[in-house]
């Protein structure tokens, strides 16, 4: 199998095919890519945490370090408190995938970042986490939209065709990241 490593460059291109692919669906999908003077921004809070974050995180192209760095405190593993860098094309997903669902409404993050000891601890409680979680690296989100079906928030996700989509229906959430395209779950 081979891994096409996601770049800026392809990551815009695949915004913009998904843009005009699903336009009759998603015609506010061209918004992402054209919004005043290309902005991208992330909206999200936490019912662990009680905190949120609602910030813009890109401008013609350039990443904002202070608003990734809150970005990447938010999501926290909050059983720790510890922080890791998140990786700006996981951001990139989860906003494109938000302006293409057309909603004010934000995220809400079940999880972001997990410490290593987070993640087995949540493997012994449940056989769909994974031993190599994207999560550890800082590279996955856990979303839930209150106004948006699983299957919706999946299909938006996947239509940018630049990481991993997991539905996971039976607890109301959606799985993403960066990693290799693929999908799962009902």
């Amino acid at each position: 199998m081979t891994t096409k490593s996601m770049t800026r460059r392809g990551l815009l291109g695949a915004f913009a095919a998904t843009a005009v692919a699903a336009a009759p669906t998603y015609s506010n999908a061209f918004g992402f890519l054209r919004g005043a003077g290309d902005v991208r921004r992330i909206h999200m809070y936490s019912g662990r945490t009680g905190e949120s974050v609602n910030t813009v995180y890109w401008i013609e192209g350039d990443y904002i370090d202070e608003a990734i760095q809150q970005i990447s405190y938010f999501m926290r593993d909050w059983r720790t408190d510890e922080a890791k860098r998140i990786d700006t094309r996981t951001i990139d997903i989860m906003a494109a995938a938000h302006n293409i669902l057309d909603v004010s409404e934000p995220y809400m993050l079940l999880s972001g970042y997990r410490t290593p000891s987070t993640n087995a601890m949540l493997r012994r409680r449940s056989s769909g986490v994974a031993r190599n979680s994207l999560h550890m690296q800082a590279q996955a989100a856990d979303l839930r939209l209150a106004s948006r079906s699983v299957s919706q928030m999946a299909r938006a996700a996947a239509s940018c065709s630049a990481g991993g989509v997991g539905r996971y229906s039976g607890s109301d959430f959606v799985h993403m990241d960066c990693g290799p395209v693929r999908t799962w779950g009902a």
